[in-house]
Parts: structure tokens; sequence; C-alpha cells
């Protein structure tokens, strides 16, 4: 059995949480998302692999669940502090120098659009050190090479633990491709990011990114 290390202190200097997720992820999300508290001031970045051309409830199904803003990502749009961003089928979600998301409708990767791999490689860019990657339960190898981009850039990687997930593929993919500096159940892992709540909360945005009042950044 792995044994969950204490809590991570280089996920407290990170301005922004990218999560993957693919078979069983929206079990996990619906268990991870709803243990944020209302003042999380982070924005949180999510890719699941959702069928292609069908609209997709979950942004309001989270929502109604989550004390935090759900809401699924549109093009061009402003990254705000507190809020969770899902990619919309059929897209990429990107993360750009300047702050925004980009939807991106390039070729499926590993066999899925949106992939996990470019949003993990896109906020590395965007945010290095500051940023704070998650790797749930999925049956694919999605998101190993995005959790490797996003340790090379100093940012942190955090894993579900195989034994724990649905679909252990995707977690043991990312473990032995990138390793990583955590390695929780999604108990764990929700009690750690609400532990986030308390520390820097007035995160920083990517350059370019205006100042929010609302959480005086």
């Amino acid at each position: 059995m792995v044994v969950a290390p204490p809590p991570c202190a280089a996920a407290g200097r990170c301005r922004a949480i990218a999560i993957g997720a693919s078979a069983g992820g929206v079990e996990a999300l619906g268990t991870l998302l709803p243990r944020l508290p209302a003042d999380f001031a982070r924005p949180v970045l999510v890719v699941l692999h959702l069928p292609p051309r069908h609209p997709s409830p979950l942004a309001s199904m989270l929502d109604a669940r989550c004390a935090v803003p759900v809401r699924e990502a549109l093009d061009k749009e402003r990254i705000r502090p507190g809020t969770v961003y899902l990619a919309p089928p059929d897209y990429h979600l990107l993360v750009e120098t300047d702050g925004t998301l980009a939807l991106s409708v390039d070729p499926p990767v590993l066999y899925s659009r949106p992939a996990i791999d470019p949003l993990f490689e896109s906020a590395s860019a965007a945010y290095g050190e500051a940023l704070l990657a998650i790797v749930l339960t999925g049956a694919s190898a999605d998101g190993a090479a995005g959790l490797a981009a996003v340790r090379r850039a100093g940012g942190t990687a955090w894993v579900q633990r195989p034994d724990s997930a649905a679909h252990p593929t995707m977690p043991q993919a990312a473990l032995q491709m990138a390793g990583a500096d955590a390695v929780y159940t999604l108990e764990e892992m929700g009690r750690q990011l609400a532990l986030l709540s308390g520390t820097s909360h007035h995160p920083h945005p990517p350059t370019g990114e205006p100042r929010d009042e609302r959480h005086g950044t």
C-alpha cells in the first residue's frame, strides 16, 4: 500500500491548479471539488475526457454541489481567481501567458480531445513553479507527459493513489513517467486543497492579467 506523505509544502506557492481525469473522473471530481471552500482563491482548470459533439451537463451538476463557481471554459476568457473552468467537449483547453484561456481544435492527443497533456503543458508555460497539477483516475496514459513538463518547469505534481482510483492506469502512468510530489486518496487530496485556502489568498495571475479588486490581486 502506498502511504500518503505529509502535507506538501511546495503546493503552498501555487497560483493555479490544473486537474486531469478520464474514466471514473465524474465521480472523482464530484468527490474532490465540493471540498474547496468558498474562499478558495486559486483558479482550477479541469480536463475530463468527454464524448465529442455532445453538450455536457457536468459544469452545472458540479456548480450545484460546490462552494466555488464551476463553469465551462470559453475561448479568450480571462482567468479569474476562485473559479473552476471545465474544458468543453471536443476542445483542448489551453492557458495563454496573458492570463486568458484558449480552446483548440488541434488533433486529439492519445485519442482524446480535450486531452490533459496540452492543458498541463500550456499551464506550466504560463505559471511555471506556481502551478499545481493533479492526475486523477483514468484508463489511458494522457497526463503523464504533461505532468513531467510541469515538474521540469518547477511546478508541483499530485497523483491520485492508484489503489484508490476507479481506473488506476492513468495515475500509474503518471507516476512511472513523471513521479509526484504527493500521492493521495481523493479524501486526502481534498483536505490538502482546502488547506490552501488559508495561504496566499491573493494569487498573482499570469503576466498580463488585470487586477481583480474582489480578491485584491
